[in-house]
């Protein structure tokens, strides 16, 4: 029996007992992990097609070790002007062993249910409104602050930037303090090649409006690479 399941972005075909090497998952070593997004499940001459996915089927799986990818050597020339830049890559990976596949029956993670709060007493009504009022305006400036344009990065395109919004990376500050390895690890569904080594650094010389040595830095780069 095998399935094509998609893990971390990517799709793969596996069988039980399979190693496969997958993009770099949050899960720690020696953890069990579970992949729902099942797409095909052959077992002999029966094959069963999701539509996109096959309700109920599930891949498990136990993480195994976390590590680095062989290193792609990243090479940029411009003729006629003397201008060589060599750099490496070595992508974060995790390898897993394929424990199991279940056709159906599998239960999903269900969603967290949001716990409703205890309403007020009646003798608290009238100051309640007031209070509100008054968290209200005190949290205004923020929802009205606008989010810096990340796609002033070097490397970094619509697709990207709308992905660390909706992770919460939304300035630059916010990207400025992040680690390139959990930035690697939330764009790991954008398809293409991303290094993310100088994104932190650029990001922290557009916080700090030092917009002629970003520039200068940028033209220097390729795609975010040094």
């Amino acid at each position: 029996m095998y399935a094509i399941v998609e893990i971390a972005g990517h799709q793969f075909k596996v069988e039980k007992d399979q190693r496969v090497f997958v993009n770099r998952l949050t899960t720690e070593e020696g953890k069990k992990v579970n992949f729902d997004n099942v797409l095909l499940i052959g077992d002999g001459n029966n094959v069963t097609l999701g539509a996109p996915a096959i309700d109920g089927a599930q891949v498990s799986a136990k993480v195994l070790k976390h590590l680095k990818g062989d290193k792609v050597i990243v090479f940029k020339k411009k003729r006629r002007k003397g201008y060589r830049v060599k750099n490496g890559h070595r992508q974060s990976l995790t390898e897993i062993v394929i424990e199991g596949i279940t056709t159906s029956g599998a239960k999903k993670a269900a969603p967290k249910k949001e716990t409703k709060k205890a309403e007020p007493k009646v003798e608290a009504k009238a100051a309640a409104p007031k209070v509100e009022k008054a968290a209200k305006k005190a949290a205004a400036p923020k929802a009205t602050g606008k989010a810096d344009d990340l796609k002033k990065i070097e490397g970094i395109g619509p697709k990207i930037a709308s992905t660390l919004v909706e992770a919460g990376i939304a300035s630059f500050s916010d990207l400025a303090k992040a680690k390139s390895e959990a930035i690697s690890e939330i764009i790991s569904s954008v398809r293409g090649n991303h290094v993310t080594d100088t994104w932190p650094a650029q990001a922290q010389l557009a916080a700090d409006g030092k917009w002629d040595e970003l520039k200068k830095w940028q033209d220097e780069l390729d795609g975010g690479k040094a």
